[in-house]
């Protein structure tokens, strides 16, 4: 029970003011429906630091911090590109493209995890507890924690503030993040 309560404290702390809580306030203004959205996040979530551990390790040692440094830094300026991309009333509503809502979470949220501090703080946790387990649902939990209330607070706020402003801000740092991403990226050369 320590392994879990201390996982989903470190984890709920962690998010705060984290880039994936950036992306869970831009789904809520973008689609405005926060179930899917939520559910997105809990499935990315559990598939992301279920994985983290053989996944991370595997990635590292095959593709090296450098590769991994950029792959970020285009992910960051992708979302930053989507970000800035209007969208019609019906299209916000509705689950459109091939993935819908739901789908589009699960990609955005699972890549946006990738390599952040989250997925590393479960790596370590669970090697430090040897409880899988425990930290797996104790980090998924402290994830949910965070980020639930902005896609709630996210949905409300898009239908009193302009969606203009929101997603000018969302592409902002989007932007800066993939600089620094990037910056990063051209240091460990």
């Amino acid at each position: 029970m320590q392994s879990f309560l201390i996982t989903t404290g470190i984890v709920a702390l962690a998010e705060m003011g984290d880039k994936t809580q950036l992306l869970s306030l831009f789904l809520a203004a973008r689609f405005r429906r926060p179930v899917p959205i939520i559910l997105g996040i809990l499935t990315a979530t559990i598939a992301n630091h279920a994985g983290a551990g053989a996944l991370g390790a595997w990635l590292a040692s095959l593709l090296g911090l450098r590769i991994l440094s950029w792959i970020l830094a285009a992910s960051f300026l992708g979302m930053a590109a989507w970000a800035l991309i209007p969208d019609s009333p019906d299209e916000a509503k509705e689950d459109s493209g091939r993935l819908g809502i739901f789908g589009t979470t699960v990609v955005a949220f699972f890549l946006a995890e990738m390599g952040d501090k989250t997925q590393i703080a479960t790596v370590a946790l669970a090697a430090r507890f040897h409880a899988f387990l425990p930290v797996v649902a104790g980090s998924t939990i402290g994830m949910m924690l965070a980020n639930v209330p902005v896609v709630l607070l996210g949905d409300r706020a898009s239908r009193s503030l302009p969606l203009k402003w929101i997603r000018l801000a969302s592409a902002a740092i989007f932007a800066v993040l993939g600089v620094a991403a990037l910056a990063a990226a051209l240091r460990a050369r």
